[in-house]
């Protein structure tokens, strides 16, 4: 994606003169004549995310006139790179902010992420120099973040198991000179991680657990969590083929979090950074687990399996087990977890969970600033109760279909120490639709505005 952007405005560089539906006339009339005329006669209309091309005199084009909404959000700019006459390389007219710097930086990049593994042709971009204002490393990190989650969330899982997904985050590792380990297979439960076992047993691939540590120990530690079930069949509780046609994407916390810690790595963030990545195949087999089995936790509660499909929570549970039994600051978790959340908020607008109103608070002000916005649920105590099991100590569902977020994050919650602050962020992590800089494929919702809360919490200027 970076690839278009240049390093710096040329002599040559076309410049783009941003409007929208209030600034166009007052704009116009500090152009030549000529100019007015030629966007009277073609009739343009400053809708969001058009643009105008606008000859000079000896018919060349001079100038490109783009309505931006929105200038602090980067998707107004999305769809320029591969609408634009690519012969040409461009540039931002006028002063920016650094934000709206940024997201004319960062848009472009998007506008031009294609996932093309397999395809043998590659798109053609038009290019851009860096606007003056902009943090050309936060830009450059979000946008590679956002290109890691999504590309491993397109993969297929032919070709990302449990072994791929722990080596992409060894490769991260490699990259920041963190340090990373992977507890694989049986030595799983020596380790003392028997519920991601018990749910990755029943595939060829065995299950594991990837470990990465980053940053300075005496810095505040923060913790992610991310779920990393490669494809989920929903075991012997087995899924309906529609239901199971996308479920490639359901590493997509996994993928979300390894494209995060990217980031943070990548900016030198003053954090001791620490992610958690239990990365299983949900299959069928003779070994799977089975409903009404009861299960043994990294905590020691004994788990009742009310379904096999319901598996993201126990692997999680484990995993954030591991991840209180040391002092942290700071815990974060993100699954796709449930289609409760979906349902509740649709398919763009990730669910949010905390047992801290000010982390909590400090996350959704970061998503509506950057235009990347969550929506938080609560943690409703009186729900718990559906999750009680007359067998074992929690069931891993309700015995009703009411409040599925909400009763999933009370489950994981459950694994959490008390004095930890601790989020949960439940995601479709998956676009359904096309939109410019969004094309249908994985997603990383929330990225920018967890990186932009952490920054503001860890290194506020």
């Amino acid at each position: 994606m970076l690839k278009s952007l240049l390093r710096r405005a040329g002599k040559s560089s076309i410049p783009i003169h941003l409007v929208d539906t209030t600034t166009l006339v007052p704009w116009l009339a500090t152009q030549p004549k000529r100019v007015a005329a030629w966007v009277k006669s073609v009739g343009y209309r400053p809708d969001n995310g058009t643009h105008c091309l606008v000859p000079g005199k000896e018919g060349e084009l001079a100038l490109v006139i783009a309505s931006v909404t929105n200038q602090a959000e980067p998707w107004g700019y999305a769809s320029l790179p591969s609408s634009l006459p690519k012969q040409h390389s461009y540039q931002i007219a006028g002063r920016q902010s650094e934000q709206q710097a940024n997201a004319a930086a960062l848009g472009w990049a998007l506008g031009c992420y294609r996932f093309s593994r397999y395809k043998k042709k590659k798109d053609d971009f038009a290019a851009l120099a860096w606007p003056s204002q902009c943090d050309q490393v936060l830009v450059a990190a979000l946008a590679e973040g956002i290109g890691i989650c999504r590309d491993l969330i397109n993969t297929p899982a032919s070709d990302l198991g449990p072994e791929e997904l722990t080596e992409a985050g060894r490769a991260l590792a490699h990259q920041h000179k963190a340090k990373a380990k992977v507890i694989t297979g049986q030595a799983l439960l020596r380790a003392n991680f028997p519920m991601v076992h018990a749910v990755g047993r029943a595939s060829s691939r065995e299950p594991r657990l990837l470990d990465l540590r980053w940053g300075n120990p005496k810095h505040p530690k923060v913790t992610l969590v991310g779920k990393g079930v490669c494809f989920d069949s929903g075991g012997l509780d087995i899924k309906p083929a529609n239901d199971m046609k996308l479920m490639k994407k359901d590493m997509g916390g996994a993928a979300l979090l390894l494209g995060l810690a990217h980031v943070l790595m990548s900016l030198k963030l003053p954090i001791c950074l620490r992610v958690l990545i239990p990365a299983v195949e949900n299959s069928v087999s003779g070994d799977a687990m089975r409903p009404m089995d009861i299960l043994a936790s990294r905590k020691g509660l004994s788990v009742e399996i009310g379904n096999t499909d319901a598996e993201g929570r126990l692997i999680l549970a484990d995993a954030l087990t591991e991840a209180s039994e040391e002092a942290t600051d700071l815990i974060i978790d993100a699954a796709t977890l449930t289609g409760a959340a979906r349902v509740a908020l649709g398919t763009a607008l990730p669910a949010l969970f905390s047992n801290d109103d000010q982390v909590a608070e400090a996350l959704l002000e970061a998503g509506k600033k950057v235009g990347d916005p969550l929506w938080r649920l609560p943690l409703h105590d009186a729900y718990r109760r559906g999750l009680d099991s007359k067998i074992a100590e929690i069931n891993n569902i309700t015995s009703d279909s009411y409040a599925g977020a909400i009763t999933a994050a009370l489950f994981l919650r459950e694994f959490v120490n008390k004095r930890h602050r601790w989020m949960h962020i439940d995601t479709m992590a998956y676009n359904l639709e096309a939109r410019p800089g969004r094309p249908v494929g994985g997603e990383a919702f929330g990225l920018r505005a967890l990186t932009e809360m952490l920054r503001v919490r860890y290194a506020p200027r």
